[in-house]
């Protein structure tokens, strides 16, 4: 499955985060579920974060229905990300 995971987002992720500086590592795959880092310049951006966790889990479960979702591992506390995110938010809507 690995192998498969890697084919997908080699052909339909991996350019997009490049095209930015990033790039990300599968850490994981259990009970449908992946679990992936980012690196490079989308490691520890919270507005990455949450755009490329959508992007990933929606390129892997488009073309591999043995996947069910796609889970970012942080290297940052969930407080700090909370924070960031809300300030993202915040931003957005004002």
């Amino acid at each position: 499955m690995y192998h498969e995971i890697e084919a997908v987002l080699n052909e339909h992720v991996r350019p997009l985060l490049r095209d930015h500086g990033g790039e990300m590592e599968v850490v994981g795959f259990a009970d449908g579920i992946v679990r992936f880092k980012l690196k490079g310049r989308c490691a520890g951006c919270p507005a990455a974060d949450i755009t490329t966790e959508e992007l990933i889990q929606a390129a892997l479960t488009e073309h591999l229905p043995e996947v069910k979702r796609a889970v970012l591992v942080q290297d940052i506390s969930d407080d700090l990300l909370q924070q960031a995110r809300e300030i993202i938010r915040a931003r957005h809507e004002g």
